[in-house]
């Protein structure tokens, strides 16, 4: 009998300490910023637990954060809020060039039963120990820009803060991620150990980061998911913004081997959505906040350009579809990656019969850093020990 009662007494003793071992809600990934513009931002972050979430933002006018209550932004879709674990919130009706501060929130849903809800704890932006996010908007009226690229990168984590501390990223307004940062989507846990982890902790949750799909994040089962973390709010996975004097275009060249191919297995259509695309395209270069932007740069993960003498699918795609768009549009430079030896290299194309405009081509382990002004658009690729690869100067039009 003391045998049954001390086995029963055991039992109840492990599930009780399992109940109470359960990892309670906490924000596991994030935040980080996406499409930055100048009214506009889109904040990313990722809770354990199925939860509601919202932005709690405030001016950066140098009052305490808890000086009053701060208005909240929930994570919605068509006027209902959210149960997830990823949330987005996208802010509107922001001031050009203007800087905020934010902290992020979630609170867990234990059960939701017809028109019941029940809500567990809560998790959020620790603001009492350590001063709240903060980020600024874009504004086309700024007299200069600078960035930083890196491309290729394939889960090698370890490489991103060495070439982002050579390009001094700290120095600059954001950072675009062109491509295969990882060579597969298998889970979350992937993706952001992959990368994202380290980006969060360096910069994405106050230096906007764009991102422009390479053809390995298309591959593997977590693939259809990408769009939940990135470009969360737009349309299509290709987009545009405007910094200072530069507009960007930002493609989304899609899949290197044909739709047929045996890698696919019948699982993509890109030839359609790149065809889609370039009806975009067109609208975007004859709009009016195109034309009259100093400068005009095209970022894409393919080059319109054969490698080593060959041309795949893909590149063909955006040579065809394209390239004859941006050919009347003067583009002042495209930046690409795709192409890499994993060497400290790069590849320059000047200009062809086919492609009017310059294309560079950054390399798996090199970073480029791009400075706008009045007077002219500079791009530099280094190597991880900062050696200075190749430079190229753009001249204003207006000179």
């Amino acid at each position: 009998m003391n045998l049954k009662k001390t086995f029963i007494t055991l039992c109840l003793m492990s599930i009780i300490g399992h109940l109470f071992a359960q990892e309670r809600i906490q924000i596991k990934y994030g935040p980080y910023l996406q499409n930055m513009k100048e009214t506009e931002v889109t904040i990313v972050w990722v809770a354990n637990r199925t939860s509601i979430g919202w932005v709690e933002l405030a001016p950066d006018d140098g009052s305490h954060f808890y000086q009053e209550e701060r208005e909240k932004f929930f994570d919605t879709r068509n006027g209902v809020k959210s149960e997830s674990p990823v949330h987005s919130v996208r802010l509107t009706g922001l001031k050009p060039g203007t800087s905020y501060r934010y902290r992020i929130c979630v609170q867990e849903i234990l059960e939701h039963k017809g028109t019941e809800v029940t809500y567990g704890k809560i998790d959020g932006t620790d603001i009492w120990s350590q001063d709240p996010y903060r980020f600024t908007t874009n504004n086309h009226g700024k007299q200069q820009t600078s960035f930083v690229m890196l491309n290729d990168i394939h889960g090698r984590t370890d490489d991103i803060p060495n070439l982002l501390d050579v390009a001094k990223y700290k120095e600059t307004d954001f950072v675009i991620f062109n491509g295969d940062m990882v060579s597969h989507s298998s889970t979350e846990e992937q993706l952001f150990n992959s990368f994202m982890n380290k980006a969060i902790e360096l910069f994405a949750s106050e230096k906007p980061m764009y991102y422009a799909r390479g053809n390995h994040e298309t591959r593997g089962t977590f693939a259809s998911f990408f769009q939940q973390y990135f470009s969360v709010k737009e349309p299509h996975l290709y987009f545009t913004m405007r910094q200072g004097p530069v507009f960007f275009i930002f493609l989304d060249t899609g899949e290197d081997k044909p739709d047929s191919d045996i890698a696919y297995c019948g699982i993509t259509d890109y030839d359609r959505y790149r065809s889609e695309q370039a009806i975009w395209l067109e609208k975007v270069v004859n709009s009016d906040e195109f034309k009259q932007a100093p400068y005009k740069v095209v970022v894409g993960h393919m080059p319109p350009e054969p490698w080593k003498g060959v041309i795949w699918h893909g590149p063909q795609e955006v040579l065809q579809k394209f390239v004859p768009i941006l050919n009347k549009a003067g583009i002042d430079l495209m930046l690409c990656g795709h192409y890499h030896d994993n060497l400290p290299k790069y590849y320059y194309y000047e200009s062809s019969d086919q492609v009017k405009f310059p294309v560079l081509v950054n390399e798996s382990i090199t970073v480029l850093r791009g400075n706008a002004d009045s007077e002219k658009l500079s791009v530099e690729i280094k190597d991880s020990k900062g050696k200075s690869l190749f430079s190229k100067v753009i001249p204003s039009k207006k000179q």
